[in-house]
């Protein structure tokens, strides 16, 4: 994968976001074109472009439009570019996460998937069966207290499974964590 852009926090935050959907794929980032050019093209599955840089160098990426994605702050859908799948990196978070994961599901829209993400069997049979009700439940956006209310257990216990799920698994954030749920099957995609 490559990041073409030159916002250094949006290059950090979808670099860290690819990196939890496809841990198996390398991300690199350029600032310009100029700087992806110098590099060895066709070791890229997807281009994720800014869109000023895109607009400076469209024929460029019209050669690779199936390959290309789009990082807009438009949320219209009527703004984006008919030729290139786009995605609103001003969304929040969750649905950002969301559009990541229905990209990786079902492909940008031309027909070619991002590649598939392997199941973590050893770290999936890590957490207890209230664990992974707990992860789901995290991941479907509920918080600590309609967690314990939903599962009939105190808010302390919540707090306990949260903290143990975060420290088996290694990952800290509700974004990764959903991430995580949705890709071993715990969790189908259009229930977050």
């Amino acid at each position: 994968m490559a990041i073409v852009c030159a916002n250094s926090l949006t290059v950090m935050g979808l670099r860290q976001l690819l990196q939890t959907v496809m841990p198996v794929m390398e991300v690199d980032a350029f600032a310009s074109v100029e700087e992806l050019r110098e590099g060895q093209l066709d070791q890229y599955v997807h281009f994720f472009v800014d869109i000023s840089i895109l607009l400076t160098d469209r024929p460029f990426f019209l050669e690779r439009a199936r390959r290309t994605i789009v990082l807009t702050t438009s949320i219209d859908h009527a703004a984006h570019l008919p030729e290139f799948h786009c995605l609103c990196v001003t969304e929040p978070e969750k649905q950002l996460v969301r559009s990541l994961l229905m990209l990786q599901r079902h492909g940008h829209g031309h027909g070619h998937q991002m590649a598939a993400m392997p199941q973590m069997a050893k770290k999936r049979s890590l957490l207890s069966p209230r664990e992974i009700e707990v992860l789901c439940l995290v991941a479907k956006g509920l918080i600590n207290k309609e967690i314990a209310d939903r599962l009939n257990i105190s808010l302390t216990t919540v707090i306990t499974h949260r903290k143990n799920i975060v420290e088996k698994l290694g990952l800290r954030s509700v974004s990764s964590l959903t991430i995580y749920a949705v890709m071993n099957g715990f969790v189908d995609i259009d229930s977050i």
